[in-house]
C-alpha cells in the first residue's frame, strides 16, 4: 500500500514489514495539532489493515519525537471555539494517543530520536516498546506553564516510572536525558542517536519473528491484567490463551511443541519455535 502525500503532517513508509510513522511537523518539534490527532487516527487505523506491514515504529522528523500538545492551537484556539468542538479535541487525542496504540493489533515500538515533552507521554507509554537516543530530552514541563499534566500522562507516568520519580518531575518540571529514561524504566534502553534506527529494526525484526496472533494474545493479556484481580486475570489469561489458539492459522503451539519435543530443535533461553 502506497501512503506517500496521503496525511500533512504525518509520514507512512513500509519497507521490509516495517511501518515506519513520522510525526511530521519538525517546524512546531512535532508538537500535536489537533490536524495530527486527526490524521494519526486514520494513520493507525490504515497500518492496522495493511498486510505489508508487520510492526509499527512511531518516531518524530528532525531532532524532536514530539514536543506535546501544540498550546497555540490546541488550547488558545480551541478555547474560543464551541464546547463541542473542544470535545472533539479531546476524544480525537485520546484515541490515537492511548486507545488505539494501547491495545494495537500489532507491536509497536516507540524510537524516540529527540525532544519528548508533556503530552507525548501518552503514546510513547501507550507503545509496546521503547528505544531513546541517549541524545533525547524528556520533560513535563506543564507547571512552568501554570497547568498541571494533560490527556493521561500522570497515569502514563505511574504506570512505568513510579511513585517519587514521577512527582518530582511532574511538580519540578527539570528535563531528563534518553539515558535516564532507560534507567527508570520509562524506555527499554537508550542508545547512541547515530546507532538508533538501527538498534529499532533490529528489535523490529525480533518482533516480525514471532507468531503475530500470539505475540498479540501475550502483549494485550499483560496489558489488561494490571487492571484486574488474580481471579480475574486467571479467567481472561486462560481466555486469551484459547482464543490465540482458535485464531492462529499457523498453529504455533503445536509446531513448537513438536520442535521442541520431537525435533529436539528448540533450546528454550536462546532459540524459538521456527515460523
Amino acid at each position: 500500500m502506497t501512503y506517500e502525500g496521503r496525511w500533512k503532517t504525518v509520514k507512512v513508509e513500509v519497507a521490509d514489514s516495517i511501518a515506519w510513522v513520522t510525526l511530521n511537523r519538525p517546524e512546531k518539534r512535532n508538537a500535536m495539532s489537533p490536524t495530527l490527532n486527526a490524521e494519526m487516527i486514520e494513520v493507525l487505523e490504515a497500518v492496522e489493515l495493511d498486510r505489508d506491514a508487520a510492526v509499527l515504529v512511531l518516531t518524530g522528523e528532525g531532532d524532536a519525537w514530539t514536543a506535546g500538545m501544540d498550546l497555540k492551537e490546541y488550547f488558545r484556539e480551541i478555547d474560543a471555539g464551541p464546547e463541542v468542538l473542544q470535545e472533539k479535541i479531546r476524544r480525537d487525542a485520546c484515541r490515537w494517543q492511548w486507545q488505539l496504540l494501547r491495545m494495537y493489533a500489532k507491536p509497536t515500538i516507540a524510537m524516540v530520536n529527540g525532544w519528548c515533552f508533556g503530552g507525548g507521554f501518552s503514546p510513547l507509554v501507550a507503545c509496546d516498546l521503547a528505544i531513546a537516543a541517549e541524545e533525547a530530552v524528556f520533560g513535563l514541563s506543564e507547571i512552568n506553564w501554570g497547568i498541571p499534566p494533560g490527556n493521561l500522562v500522570s497515569k502514563a507516568m505511574a504506570d512505568t516510572v513510579g511513585h517519587r520519580q514521577s512527582l518530582y518531575y511532574i511538580m519540578t518540571g527539570e528535563t531528563f536525558t534518553g539515558r535516564e529514561a532507560a534507567d527508570m524504566g520509562l524506555v527499554n534502553k537508550s542508545v547512541p542517536r547515530a546507532a538508533l534506527r538501527e538498534e529499532t529494526r533490529a528489535l523490529a525484526e525480533k518482533l516480525i519473528g514471532k507468531n503475530p496472533v500470539v505475540l498479540r494474545a501475550a502483549k494485550n493479556g499483560f496489558k489488561r491484567c494490571r487492571e484486574l484481580t488474580w481471579d480475574q486475570n486467571e479467567d481472561y489469561l486462560y481466555a486469551k490463551l484459547d482464543q490465540a489458539l482458535h485464531r492462529d492459522p499457523e498453529h504455533g503451539r503445536e509446531k513448537g511443541l513438536k520442535q521442541f519435543l520431537d525435533e529436539k530443535s528448540i533450546k528454550p533461553g536462546l532459540q524459538s519455535y521456527t515460523r
